[in-house]
């Protein structure tokens, strides 16, 4: 489970912050590009609170109504961002920069928009460093693209993401406005709304495409199954491996179940006793795996096998 929540806390001061100050400057200046970055951190300043919200009910311990635990909470909250930051954050930015463009006004003095944008940038580059730090640290020696797919933790990279897209629209949102100011065409405020709106639409995707996969029961890496199947055919009493299935109950926290072919002259003792040494040593060694259920089965003699027998 996630023990480390500096990025998100980091990332809601630094939202709640600046989400102000945008509305503010955007409806003093008749900025639409300011007021869509003031949405942005709006969402994003709920998105932080969801998360916290996920991350505190995914740690419920398990009942008779989820044997397994509450872990998931965090992926349905996760999914549940990604929808907000499609709707409310690329939507409504789309939406005003289209009305922006179509009744293009004359901004006011920009110098206010600039000194927020100073101050987001600021703020929001802060809580971006500390995310890629608290990101490093899980992703070890993987690249980030690779990272991020196989991490089974939603809330590490969807606040990486947050906070990307908040720069990265800073920086559209500024040279837009310079462009603005120096030609005096009132359009390209629009423009870096839409902008925003497309840049928030393309991050929300990827969350959603990440989060409804651990949602909907990823399981395990190939590599790690077939280091699961070697440990457990180490075991003198088994003959083989035949099906692996799992599913991520948490980012911390995996359900394993192996159907185990064991050998056809053991008795009920020494198939019990060799599926405790097969759990215990999947456990010891892949310390995620938190339930580990084991389906023995005897070993199929196949037809050809029979008919030499009867030969």
């Amino acid at each position: 489970m996630v023990k480390n929540k500096a990025s998100i806390y980091s990332a809601l001061v630094a939202d709640i912050l600046i989400a102000a100050t945008k509305f503010i400057a955007g409806a003093y200046t008749n900025s639409s590009s300011m007021i869509s970055e003031g949405i942005h951190s709006l969402v994003d300043t709920i998105n932080q609170v969801l998360l916290l919200y996920g991350l505190k009910r995914s740690r419920k311990p398990a009942d008779n109504l989820r044997p397994f635990g509450y872990g998931k909470e965090l992926y349905f909250w996760s999914f549940i961002v990604s929808i907000l930051i499609f709707g409310l954050g690329g939507g409504l930015s789309i939406y005003q920069g289209i009305l922006h463009i179509r009744h293009a006004e004359p901004l006011g003095n920009p110098t206010w928009n600039y000194a927020v944008l100073g101050f987001s940038l600021i703020f929001d580059g802060g809580s971006f460093l500390i995310a890629i730090k608290e990101f490093n640290k899980a992703r070890g020696e993987l690249s980030f693209w690779k990272a991020i797919i196989q991490s089974k933790d939603p809330s590490s990279f969807l606040v990486l993401f947050e906070d990307g897209a908040a720069v990265l629209g800073l920086f559209i949102v500024f040279i837009l406005m310079v462009l603005n100011d120096a030609y005096n065409m009132p359009a390209l405020d629009g423009v870096a709304s839409i902008l925003v709106g497309l840049l928030l639409v393309f991050a929300s995707v990827i969350l959603a495409r990440e989060s409804r996969s651990l949602l909907m029961g990823e399981g395990i890496a190939p590599e790690t199954q077939k280091k699961i199947k070697a440990l457990a055919e180490k075991d003198p009493s088994v003959l083989k491996v035949g099906s692996i299935l799992s599913t991520y109950e948490a980012p911390e926290e995996v359900v394993l179940m192996l159907i185990v072919y064991f050998k056809p002259d053991l008795d009920t003792d020494e198939i019990t006793d060799a599926i405790e040494r097969v759990r215990k040593a999947i456990k010891e060694e892949f310390t995620r795996i938190e339930f580990v259920i084991i389906q023995p089965q005897g070993y199929a003699v196949s037809d050809n096998s029979k008919q030499n027998k009867q030969n």
